[in-house]
């Protein structure tokens, strides 16, 4: 079976959503069969992971033409994007740890609400980046309403909501968004990570 050439097919559809997750939990056989038979997919245990291959097809199928006014903008979505990636890593460690490094118990509210608070700014920081993106890469809009059903269901108490990934948690979904927006612009994670290192070194003057 060979690699499709359009994104919109059943396969190449299944190719990219695998590669953005970055595994499938729990599926059904017959959704990954078709994947694991093209040498898109491998099974390890209760998981289901993209292989090399899938990685390269999902890269070919999502990368937006280079030099193009495409690009730019997304660029630009892109590069305000990471200082705010900065943050919900941040974020998501005080939610883990406390500040000493001891596992975080949650038996201290003022500390977990003070948490809350700066994913709230976290949260208010990438509306302005997710609309710009909206209304140039296709499909982005999905992002926005995944993150809020993640924090509403994270204020529901469901914590897992926040970090797990396990469902589609707050983390969970922006780690996709972070990872579209890496192939859409053919950019390695060693760029991406120096990158943010520049550009957060920057914004803190």
């Amino acid at each position: 079976m060979g690699l499709p050439d359009a994104p919109d097919e059943p396969l190449g559809e299944a190719v990219v959503d695998l590669v953005l997750r970055g595994m499938w939990r729990g599926r059904p056989e017959s959704e990954h069969r078709p994947l694991v038979d093209a040498g898109l997919a491998m099974v390890k245990g209760p998981v289901v992971l993209p292989t090399e291959r899938a990685k390269a097809a999902a890269a070919r199928m999502l990368r937006v033409p280079a030099g193009s006014e495409q690009e730019a903008r997304i660029t630009a979505a892109y590069e305000a994007f990471l200082p705010v990636n900065r943050k919900i890593r941040d974020v998501c460690t005080a939610w883990q740890c406390r500040p000493d490094g001891s596992a975080n118990d949650h038996s201290d509210d003022a500390y977990d609400a003070g948490v809350r608070e700066s994913l709230e700014d976290v949260h208010e920081a990438i509306q302005p980046v997710l609309r710009r993106l909206e209304r140039v890469l296709a499909g982005s809009d999905r992002y926005l309403p995944a993150l809020e059903e993640a924090l509403d269901r994270f204020d529901d108490g469901a914590t897992a909501w926040l970090a797990s990934p396990l469902c589609d948690s707050y983390h969970t979904v922006w780690m996709r968004l972070h990872q579209e927006l890496l192939l859409v612009l053919g950019i390695s994670r060693a760029e991406d990570e120096a990158l943010e290192e520049e550009l957060v070194t920057r914004s803190r003057g």
